[in-house]
């Protein structure tokens, strides 16, 4: 018994654009929290032998469905994650980066497509927004949570951190106490040690490469870690929980109005985080 015949994809729907790059895989996504506006996307592109793919750019596109026309595109950067130099862990060095405008709730397919490699390859992946985040949204108030320190500790860094060396400079101010002075703040919710993905990255070592840019200015650079006493077994910690965080790491700017900038869930690089730092913080 032969196996029916597959149809044609019609020209220039989104499975056309997946199937005719030669190699279709799926991708792995480093976002999953998006609702309706600017969508910022991120993303890992991994060949047929397991080798993650590193061209600079990638061609992507969003369509209701694999067989219907792409609404929207745009082209992903590769940006690195971490540190270069510093950081160390992560499984992935780098991963690409989109940002498309998707206007309404649903789910959608995404195809991508790396610029400029040896091999012809595309992948794809699905795309869920949500008429509201799961994250605090761009525009809310910030939690004032009473985020721990080094003078609420005693200095006892083993209590604030699991990243080794500590990140005493990112220990130093709370998230209630920067709202309560009307400082411009960032604060990242982020395990060094503990981290759950393989693309979550070392957030940190970016958090504080970039606060070292801008120590000239009234900015603050806050770290708070993910579980109760620094331990996964006993869960997420207070101040996660207030701030309704799925997954981590998440890194948050709140201006001086106490209100929420910009976020960024999942890896983000130096570039990205300094540039919205400049942009919307100072």
């Amino acid at each position: 018994m032969h196996a029916p015949k597959r149809e044609a994809p019609e020209p220039g729907s989104l499975e056309s654009l997946w199937q005719d790059a030669g190699q279709s895989v799926s991708l792995i996504p480093g976002t999953s929290d998006y609702s309706p506006g600017d969508v910022r996307i991120s993303f890992l592109v991994v060949d047929p032998r397991g080798q993650v793919v590193s061209t600079p750019r990638a061609r992507v596109w969003v369509a209701h469905s694999l067989r219907t026309k792409p609404f929207a595109q745009a082209v992903a950067a590769l940006e690195p994650i971490g540190v270069p130099g510093v950081s160390t862990g992560a499984d992935a060095k780098t991963i690409y980066v989109a940002h498309v405008r998707i206007s309404t709730p649903g789910r959608y397919e995404l195809v991508a497509r790396p610029l400029g490699g040896k091999a012809r390859i595309a992948a794809l992946g699905d795309l869920v927004v949500n008429a509201r985040s799961a994250s605090p949204a761009v525009g809310a108030r910030a939690y004032p949570s009473r985020t721990p320190t080094l003078a609420s500790t005693g200095g006892r860094t083993a209590t604030l951190t699991t990243r080794i060396p500590p990140d005493r400079a990112l220990l130093r101010t709370s998230i209630a106490g920067a709202l309560a002075a009307h400082q411009p703040f960032v604060v990242t919710f982020a395990t060094p040690r503990y981290c759950e993905s393989r693309i979550c990255g070392p957030v940190v070592d970016v958090v504080d490469h970039v606060r070292k840019q801008y120590a000239h200015t009234a900015v603050r650079f806050i770290h708070v870690e993910i579980y109760k006493h620094n331990n996964p077994s006993e869960g997420r910690n207070h101040w996660v929980q207030q701030w309704r965080l799925p997954g981590e790491p998440w890194t948050f700017l709140v201006g001086r109005d106490g209100r929420i900038k910009a976020k960024f869930q999942g890896s983000v690089s130096t570039r990205e985080l300094g540039d919205a730092v400049r942009r919307l913080l100072l």
